[in-house]
């Protein structure tokens, strides 16, 4: 895991370095929502958060992503309740099909809050429209595997500025 946070830093690093003069370069801020997928459903009833998310341009129609946030999952009342808290850290690749469909593929880290928790590798492919007035609305499956897979179906609601 540590090697694929060093990766990530180092790609991240040289691509702020490369195209760092970009005026279309964007953040977004973010409420997230998902239903949890398998096993997770389980034990969770819903995830809620919110994300901070960085778009760099890198080629025609294509952005480099950074992004993360605070994810929490509710636990069922037949579990014992509360919720479990996660920071996923993840970069990616979005690309434009026209000027707002978009396919959008994200890898990174997933952090526990919880003590002992641990961290899990997160993949998270999606699509998305891009509103004007800077808005974007994107749907993606997420998985986290960590002896086993924690997955859902996230939607995510953003103003970019």
């Amino acid at each position: 895991m540590k090697k694929l946070l060093l990766l990530l830093a180092i790609v991240g690093g040289t691509t702020f370095t490369t195209f760092a003069q970009s005026d279309k370069s964007r953040f977004s801020i973010g409420f997230e929502g998902g239903i949890p997928l398998g096993d997770a459903k389980d034990v969770y009833s819903v995830a809620l958060g919110g994300s901070l998310k960085y778009e760099l341009p890198i080629a025609t129609s294509t952005m480099f992503t950074l992004s993360g946030g605070y994810t929490s999952f509710k636990i069922k009342d037949d579990f014992g309740g509360g919720s479990s808290g996660f920071v996923p850290l993840k970069a990616g690749i979005k690309y434009f099909f026209n000027e707002g469909f978009y396919g959008e593929g994200q890898l990174g880290a997933v952090f526990s809050t919880e003590s002992g928790g641990g961290t899990a590798f997160a993949y998270a492919p999606g699509i998305g429209y891009a509103l004007e007035g800077g808005f974007d609305i994107g749907v993606r499956y997420e998985g986290w595997s960590h002896d086993g897979t924690i997955s859902q179906v996230g939607v995510r609601i953003a103003y970019g500025f």
